[in-house]
């Protein structure tokens, strides 16, 4: 049974068939008007996004897998660090005062005797210091055997008691804390974490994010003939994901057909999603499907549409298995818009991580009043004010490609030097 049959039998449940029909149709219906419904503001929009996701659950991942995510734990070691008493040169270990009387490899030095160790080797027993290489040279006694010296290059009295030996510990002792729940991993922990006897990190969720591109005037390579366009998505939403802390699953494409976007909206056993992005088909027109099939597989709408251009269509919706649908428009400026109002606080939340902030800038250029909603706009910092940027219709990138990042200008326009709500840009 497809997600769609599924949802109609919930809502039916076991009443007659006339009425269980009736009742499915009824619920089909009251999803579309929802979608209809009237559109938030970008601000409650993106508050909304924030609001109705929780953090996912916490996991462990082998310590190659961990840089760049959140630690979910402390993390104690497991042993002292180091573990044994070490070297900290390439020479010899010494007991006693020269000259020294080369001992047999492996067994216990005494007053009088060496030998030889590598950096990191294991202090051997009796051993009181580590004569550095280019401080000792082997020579002779009377009667002819090998003895160790001090060589002419060595300092008066080298080595001192304990010269040149990592005792046990002296990183950490065992069960001590090495690192604190809640950063963010880099390489220097998860290698601290391998030195503590770690082989993997509890690290909290990262969600899942699965691509439904739509569009059949889309083509993916090449010079588009008239009357088709080029794929401006899959070069680089996956990377954008990235950036705002989700990982890509998956990636498909998505004809312009109920059938073809019920398929690709449904879940993969393989690679589960907890988050699908959806580009284009977020209207509704005859050729625009995506709501019609959220509201087939028995989803609600959390924000149908939002009060901004570009990017109005954009949406947010939850399917019955937990999954949010993140419906961003098919003109590229509109989606970038629509996934750093929505999926930036959505995947933040997901993931943990602390909710993208908005900062203020000053606007650079009087922006005329505008009989419409709030107006998203690509703008540079020029001598620390935000000038508005060109290029910046909805379907173009141009603009955006040189931005520093998005304010949000209000219908009554805005004065030279004015304090507008802003965002930055993942990639900036």
């Amino acid at each position: 049974m497809n997600r769609a049959s599924m949802a109609a039998g919930e809502v039916a449940g076991d009443a007659p068939e006339g009425v269980a029909q009736a009742t499915a149709a009824e619920g089909v219906a009251a999803q579309a008007a929802k979608s209809r419904a009237l559109p938030l503001t970008w601000i409650e929009a993106r508050d909304h996004a924030w609001s109705v996701a929780r953090p996912l659950a916490a996991h462990t991942v082998p310590l190659a897998l961990a840089v760049g995510r959140i630690l979910a734990a402390d993390v104690v070691s497991c042993h002292a660090i180091p573990h044994y008493a070490s070297s900290a040169m390439d020479g010899w270990a010494v007991a006693g005062s020269p000259p020294w009387i080369l001992a047999e490899k492996g067994s216990r030095i005494t007053p009088g005797q060496a030998a030889p160790i590598v950096t990191g080797g294991l202090i051997p027993p009796g051993a009181k210091a580590v004569l550095r290489s280019e401080s000792g040279e082997i020579s002779t006694d009377e009667d002819g055997l090998p003895i160790l010296v001090r060589g002419a290059g060595a300092r008066p009295g080298e080595p001192k008691n304990g010269q040149h030996i990592r005792p046990a510990g002296q990183e950490a002792a065992e069960a001590e804390l090495l690192i604190k729940a809640g950063v963010m991993l880099n390489p220097a922990h998860v290698s601290l974490a391998a030195l503590g006897g770690l082989d993997e990190l509890p690290v909290m969720g990262r969600p899942a994010v699965k691509i439904v591109l739509t569009g059949d005037e889309v083509v993916s390579a090449g010079v588009p003939e008239p009357g088709f366009v080029r794929d401006a998505f899959s070069p680089q939403l996956g990377a954008v994901v990235s950036l705002l802390g989700g990982t890509v699953v998956g990636l498909q494409r998505a004809a312009d057909n109920l059938v073809s976007m019920l398929d690709a909206l449904a879940d993969d056993e393989e690679d589960p999603a907890d988050v699908v992005i959806t580009t284009g088909a977020t209207g509704h027109s005859s050729a625009d499907f995506l709501r019609a099939a959220i509201t087939a597989m028995g989803g609600i709408f959390h924000v149908p549409q939002i009060a901004m251009r570009p990017g109005h269509p954009t949406l947010l919706a939850e399917l019955p298995d937990g999954r949010f649908i993140v419906g961003l428009p098919g003109n590229p400026l509109a989606a970038m818009v629509g996934l750093m109002t929505l999926g930036a606080p959505l995947l933040a939340r997901l993931g943990s991580m602390a909710k993208p902030a908005l900062t203020e800038v000053r606007c650079g250029a009087p922006i005329k009043e505008f009989h419409g909603p709030t107006r998203l706009m690509p703008y540079r910092l020029v001598y620390g004010l935000a000038s508005p940027c060109a290029h910046t219709d909805s379907a173009m990138m141009r603009g955006l490609a040189a931005a520093d990042g998005l304010m949000a200008v209000l219908p009554h326009g805005a004065k030279m030097g004015e304090s507008l709500p802003a965002m930055h840009l993942p990639w900036k």
